[in-house]
């Protein structure tokens, strides 16, 4: 296996990704939209073995996949908030999309594909942990579109095209594609800014939680396996479940000044859930290990030295809904064609 097509490589964790299997010795076909642009993918543009391809995965061909080993399909309109932005188009791409790249590789002969889902599915559970046979409450529209694809594409697999659905925890860390809509990314930021964070709904929710560079590592993981350990397998991705009040407590210690903590009772997100790991660990010998602690002292010497920023690309919903709300704009003013 020498070549690899990554899709939504100008994301949060694709970016990793793409990084992660140059390192390892692979080619890269890194397939986006680059809504944030690919100048934030830095030295990765001048490496011989990337190749970025401006495209929407709607519109990929078997062409595209000529010569490429397998697909790790990572693009989407990413997390709860941005998918209630326009529910029709987030089924469109993170449903119908990726369902579409899973026929076109399978089609064109590619042997393995393997889909970022995410541990979101679950929605909520009970007091237990919630495994890879646990039945799914999906609650938001990304999550409903997540647990849409995988129950399309899994039926797909069969022993010349390997298929295998990495469920992700929330990820945390420093990306070249940085994000602050994470909670534990947001918690930082905030913290390092304005000296104080806030914890919403009472901090009593669970989240299952895994750095960015553990969640790229999981997709290596996958495509070096042998099939027969992953084909038409699920498997959650992530370090440990911690409550949001922990998680505030875990980043204020980690932070080296005084911060202060605010418990705001209400938060129209209702999600909860702990998830086990122990698949992950058992069939691939392998575990994340980056504490939050590490992720939360990574991102604040990351922005004291000023190597990131909340820019407004940062913020995904904020971003997306800048687009949507330009092309409005245009479709609104455009005569004949033509704008100007």
């Amino acid at each position: 296996m020498r070549k690899i097509l990554v899709t939504g490589a100008g994301g949060y964790i694709g970016s990793t990704l793409a990084q992660l299997l140059l390192e390892a010795g692979y080619q890269v076909s890194g397939l986006d939209r680059y809504f944030f642009g690919k100048k934030l993918l830095g030295d990765m543009l001048e490496a011989e073995s990337f190749t970025p391809v401006v495209k929407d995965i709607r519109d990929v061909t078997p062409d595209d996949l000529a010569g490429v080993d397998a697909v790790c399909d990572l693009a989407a309109l990413s997390n709860d908030p941005t998918g209630d932005l326009d529910p029709q188009l987030t089924f469109a791409i993170n449903h119908a999309g990726r369902v579409h790249v899973a026929n076109m590789a399978k089609r064109a002969g590619v042997g393995r594909y393997v889909l970022a889902s995410s541990c979101s599915v679950y929605g909520y559970g009970d007091d237990g942990q919630l495994d890879e046979s646990s039945e799914p409450h999906p609650i938001t529209t990304y999550a409903k579109a997540n647990m849409a694809a995988e129950r399309d594409i899994l039926p797909m697999a069969a022993p010349g095209f390997c298929v295998t659905i990495l469920r992700q925890a929330t990820v945390f860390g420093v990306s070249k594609r940085m994000r602050f809509d994470l909670v534990i990314n947001l918690m930082t930021l905030s913290a390092v800014e304005k000296g104080r964070l806030f914890v919403t709904g009472g901090g009593r929710q669970w989240r299952p939680l895994v750095h960015v560079s553990d969640a790229a590592q999981a997709f290596l993981r996958v495509l070096e396996a042998d099939a027969s350990k992953v084909n038409a397998e699920i498997f959650n991705v992530g370090l440990t479940n911690m409550q949001v009040r922990g998680i505030a407590y875990s980043v204020r210690e980690a932070i080296p000044f005084p911060i202060e903590m605010q418990i705001v009772p209400d938060d129209p997100d209702k999600r909860n859930y702990n998830v086990s790991f122990d698949k992950f660990a058992s069939v691939l010998g392998h575990s994340p290990c980056v504490t939050v602690a590490e992720g939360v002292k990574e991102i604040y010497e990351a922005l004291k030295l000023g190597q990131i920023a909340a820019e407004p690309w940062t913020y995904t919903v904020a971003w997306y809904k800048g687009l949507l709300e330009a092309k409005a704009l245009v479709d609104r003013v455009m005569i004949n064609g033509r704008l100007l």
